[in-house]
């Protein structure tokens, strides 16, 4: 099959496919309202084409008219899949050119010590512009940020996948990351707005963490089958006709919803002290473990990034408008999936890190062969995502993230015993399966957390900053993981050690404190979120 053959196809099984996996039965939206024949009317007023709206004041969301529910079921479960392919997208192109780097090292003759660019560039933009992308959706337009987002982020995509420059790919893939963070924030906050607090809206967070738990592990795999069978711009190209598609039919599947105003308030200080500091502070992270914790331009940088966000603060006490209203804090279970959701990426994002870079370079696995063996987390966390959202519905969210988070750190703990001579069954299948099904049971929870109580006018800016925890959960995990590594590898080859056993004993630290992070979650759990603010079917569920 060649290259193109096979995007074609993947795109259709993407949409397609998740339309049967979710049950959206999509064929039922092309039904037409019927309305008495009066032949003095417009076709347009017989078809009753007109916009739905909510009477809840300050919101403009899609809405069925009375006695149409199912019809209105049926559109926003045929909407669900397209945002899900838009997060999928964003989510795999963090991991998915990793096991690439070295091909694309080669081919564009990047300096060695320029080659982290190609992630850190993602990164960098993605993180520092969540929480501007997530309150410019909620004033002007979900469906509006959603589609200059996915317009942005494929054309990134395609000039990426051209590059024949070093210095032109990084600028490309921070385009991505900037594409991505207006992206990620508005689907989300229009997964909140179709769906009411309750059984309906955890059975789509349900989804969407699963999706979010999987992401990462497919980037690797698909990383690894494009690099081999069809070249390193493919990993880039494979956004192009998904990005088109969902492009194309975003404004014929999915509503659009923003603040009904009459004048648009914005807190331009305060957008640009929070996203200066994001960025400074992403940067800052990235970059210590190449020039040192201690190093100078290190200290500078975190410590510009904490006047920023101490500027940012006072700014979001003082203004009419804020960019991030400070009253979301007060709602602790917010606040506390939100602490949870930085320790998860902090923990499971950095195994992946650690894991990848072990099969690789002590056990000598190509790309190819790492990816599939994330497979086994990967295929686990799809099985138990089902049993997980319906826990979180008929039980209590708080003990089941407390659950996910303990077979997360369990998994992580298990994979400190690797060897010199390991091999993936007797060795990392057992911490891969138990991970693999923490990210179910944690994931969900924390997206229905972190979205418990959020009113509709704060939908975009809430799941900014759900995703602006983890995004950074992300990075300084992984900053610590690499340090740690490297003092512990320098300090064994400084005692005679093999280069191999040096790596295995640097990864083994980095793992130690890996998993020691996930255990801070549950303690955190039981102290900030509040099991009377979680919505529970029995008292939330609206018929729908």
């Amino acid at each position: 099959m060649n290259p193109a053959s096979f995007m074609r196809k993947l795109c259709c099984v993407l949409y397609f496919g998740t339309s049967q996996v979710f049950n959206t039965e999509p064929e039922t939206e092309f039904r037409i309202r019927k309305v008495p024949m009066d032949l003095s009317k417009s076709p347009e007023a017989m078809l009753d084409l007109r916009p739905l709206r909510s009477t809840k004041p300050g919101v403009t969301r899609a809405q069925p008219p009375d006695g149409e529910s199912s019809h209105g079921e049926a559109h926003r479960w045929r909407a669900f899949p397209l945002l899900v392919v838009a997060y999928f997208m964003t989510i795999v192109d963090l991991t998915i050119v990793n096991v690439a780097l070295p091909t694309i090292g080669i081919k564009l003759h990047f300096p060695q010590s320029d080659l982290q660019w190609v992630v850190t560039a993602y990164g960098l933009t993605f993180g520092g512009f969540l929480l501007l992308g997530g309150r410019a959706a909620d004033l002007l337009g979900r469906r509006r940020l959603l589609m200059i987002g996915l317009g942005i982020f494929t054309l990134a995509s395609l000039a990426a996948g051209l590059a024949n420059s070093d210095t032109f790919l990084v600028i490309m893939r921070g385009a991505q990351g900037f594409g991505a963070a207006v992206v990620l924030p508005a689907a989300l906050s229009i997964v909140m707005n179709m769906f009411p607090e309750g059984a309906e809206r955890n059975k789509a967070l349900g989804i969407w963490g699963a999706v979010g738990a999987m992401g990462a592990t497919v980037g690797l795999l698909a990383g690894g089958l494009l690099t081999r069978y069809a070249g390193w711009q493919y990993i880039f190209f494979l956004n192009v006709p998904i990005g088109v598609i969902a492009c194309a039919l975003t404004p014929r599947v999915v509503p659009e919803s923003r603040l009904a105003t009459d004048r648009r308030r914005y807190d331009p200080f305060g957008a640009v002290s929070i996203t200066a500091a994001l960025v400074v502070l992403v940067y800052a992270i990235s970059q210590a473990p190449q020039i040192g914790w201690a190093a100078t331009q290190t200290v500078a940088m975190l410590a510009a990034a904490a006047v920023l966000l101490v500027a940012f603060l006072i700014t979001e006490t003082r203004v009419e408008a804020p960019l991030l209203p400070l009253r979301l804090f007060r709602l602790s279970t917010v606040a506390g999936s939100n602490a949870v959701g930085f320790l998860l990426t902090g923990s499971f994002y950095t195994f992946l890190f650690v894991g990848t870079l072990y099969m690789q370079q002590v056990l000598g696995y190509s790309a190819l062969k790492a990816g599939l063996a994330w497979l086994i987390a990967s295929i686990t966390s799809v099985a138990c995502a089902g049993i997980s959202q319906m826990l979180v519905t008929k039980t209590s969210a708080r003990l089941v993230m407390v659950c996910g988070m303990a077979l997360i750190s369990s998994g992580i703990l298990w994979a400190t015993q690797i060897a010199v001579h390991g091999n993936l069954w007797p060795d990392l299948a057992g911490p891969f399966f138990i991970s693999g099904m923490g990210t179910a049971f944690a994931f969900i929870p924390v997206s229905v957390g972190a979205l418990a109580g959020i009113t509709e006018r704060d939908a975009g800016v809430a799941s900014g900053m759900l995703n602006t925890s983890q995004q950074l959960g992300g990075a300084i995990g992984v900053a610590v993981a690499s340090s740690i590594t490297a003092v512990r590898f320098h300090a064994l080859v400084s005692h005679g050690y093999g280069t191999a056993a040096a790596l295995t004993g640097g990864f083994q630290w980095a793992l130690w404190v890996c998993g020691a992070t996930g255990l801070l979650a549950i303690p955190a759990t039981f102290l900030l979120i509040r099991r009377s603010q979680l919505p529970t079917a029995a008292t939330k569920t609206q018929s729908l």
